[in-house]
């Protein structure tokens, strides 16, 4: 089969049974289809390089200013509970840290910031212009460019387990680079006093002022408690009342036997007192008539001896009158009472004194015992009384007591509150600068890698392009391709003349 000439039409292609509707090419035929394809190609290749090289002599050099910051474990990121001790003392662990630090540092609120203290003009001259030209509508657009820009611009980097947040800024002007990168970190230093300083100082005052006024009402219903039961210290009353009902049940006791033991003696001094006679002789007289006349005798004896023998008649005879007068006298005969005298028995006196004294006992003990039992019997009652009472009291002074501790701990709370507020308010020793920024002598351009990326797109743009051109050309472009897609040999080919 021969050809009319080098491309063959579709429609003269379609005659042949093998063809499959779609050229077959090969390798081999690539470049040659491609270099057909040449000014195409070339177009696309020049006009893409020369659009990329534009766009990369026209990009600027921006100077990259660097700081440090190293951030250490502070008070404030120590758990304080409101109330109570539940989880007192918690902090969360470096990685926890450092990503907090970095979201502050990072946020929209210390740009805003930097961008106030600056001047937009002084950071984006450009964009300045146009904020003072245009409206409140439109300086809200570009107040959100000036953010955007100094976001992109705004680098921020951290190491696992590494306690230094790296922070880059870039700008066209070096000395503004190293002038924002140190606002943007005073203005963190700022900002973040407000963020974690403990704003809960009037929370704390008003908490405590509630449970104060709680507890003047506590108070109150505490005096009125106590004085409507007269009730001077209830906890002292009662231990004194359990003191003073042993003491009295004690004495009751000591009366009771002392009241056994004088009814005793009294009854047996009552059995004494009948056999003791109350009248008792106290002297008697003896007439001494008969001795009197003995010694008479003996005396006229005496006076018979002078005169007459001791044998003689008349001293016979008195010695017989002396002899019977004797036995009389022995005998009791001639003795008697000339007088007698009787007193009061000191012995009945005295058991009747005694028994007095004892009657006098008896009765004061048993008056005693009566009012004893009746000091007890009031002691109970007021015992009683307490312990009805008791359960009320003893609401009230647990009110009391929460109340009086949450008073002393929300004053604490709201004291270290303070304290911690104005301290933070003065210094932040847990974060510190470690390198400021420095205007940068170096700048940073992206004008090789553009250009390298536009001649890379362009080459393959234009290649691309020639690839479609060549696919979408119709007919068979060689001899090659047409017998290989209509599986039949080409025996001779011939170029097109021009009509």
């Amino acid at each position: 089969m021969t050809t009319p000439g080098v491309w063959t039409t579709r429609r003269d292609a379609q005659v042949g049974a093998g063809w499959a509707n779609r050229p077959r090419y090969a390798l081999a035929d690539f470049a040659t289809l491609l270099w057909r394809e040449r000014v195409l190609i070339g177009a696309v290749f020049a006009v893409l390089f020369i659009l990329g090289m534009a766009a990369a002599f026209s990009m600027k050099t921006k100077y990259p200013a660097y700081a440090s910051v190293l951030v250490r474990l502070g008070q404030e990121y120590v758990y304080e509970p409101r109330a109570g001790d539940a989880a007192r003392g918690a902090v969360p662990d470096s990685d926890q840290l450092i990503q907090s630090e970095t979201e502050i540092l990072g946020s929209v609120q210390v740009k805003q910031r930097v961008i106030n203290r600056l001047g937009l003009t002084r950071i984006y001259p450009e964009l300045g212009k146009k904020y003072a030209k245009a409206d409140p509508a439109e300086r809200r657009l570009i107040m959100g460019e000036a953010l955007k820009a100094l976001e992109s611009s705004l680098a921020i980097e951290t190491a696992p387990d590494t306690p230094i947040i790296r922070v880059g800024f870039e700008h066209p002007d070096p000395r503004t680079a190293a002038l924002v990168l140190n606002t943007v970190l005073e203005e963190y230093l700022i900002y973040r006093r407000d963020i974690l300083g403990d704003s809960a100082s009037p929370v704390l005052e008003q908490q405590r002022q509630a449970f104060e006024s709680r507890l003047a009402a506590a108070d109150a219903a505490y005096e009125d408690f106590l004085n409507y039961n007269r009730i001077g210290d209830f906890a002292s009353e009662k231990a004194s009342l359990s003191q003073l009902q042993a003491q009295v049940q004690q004495q009751k006791l000591q009366v009771d036997a002392q009241l056994q033991d004088r009814v005793g003696r009294l009854s047996a001094l009552n059995r004494q007192f009948a056999q003791v006679s109350p009248e008792v002789r106290i002297y008697r007289d003896v007439n001494p008539a008969g001795a009197d006349k003995l010694v008479d005798l003996k005396v006229q004896r005496e006076d018979l001896l002078s005169r007459y023998r001791p044998d003689s008649q008349p001293v016979r005879e008195l010695d017989a009158q002396i002899a019977h007068m004797e036995q009389a006298i022995n005998a009791g005969r001639t003795t008697g009472d000339s007088a007698k005298r009787y007193g009061v028995n000191p012995v009945y006196q005295t058991l009747q004194t005694d028994k007095i004294q004892l009657t006098a006992e008896v009765a004061a003990l048993r008056e005693q015992q009566t009012a004893l039992a009746g000091q007890l019997d009031q002691l109970l009652q007021r015992r009683l009384r307490l312990a009805q009472l008791e359960p009320r009291f003893q609401e009230l002074s647990l009110d009391r007591d929460v109340l009086q501790a949450n008073v002393r701990d929300f004053t604490v709370k709201e004291e270290e509150s303070r304290a911690a507020q104005q301290i933070a308010a003065q210094t932040n020793d847990n974060v510190r600068i470690v390198a400021r920024a420095i205007p940068p002598t170096r700048g940073k351009s992206l004008k090789k890698p553009v250009a390298v990326l536009a001649l890379l797109f362009a080459g393959f743009t234009a290649l691309c392009a020639g690839l479609v051109r060549m696919y979408l050309r119709p007919g068979l472009p060689t001899p090659r391709t047409a017998a290989r897609t209509l599986q039949l040999p080409v025996l001779a080919s011939a170029r097109l003349k021009g009509a």
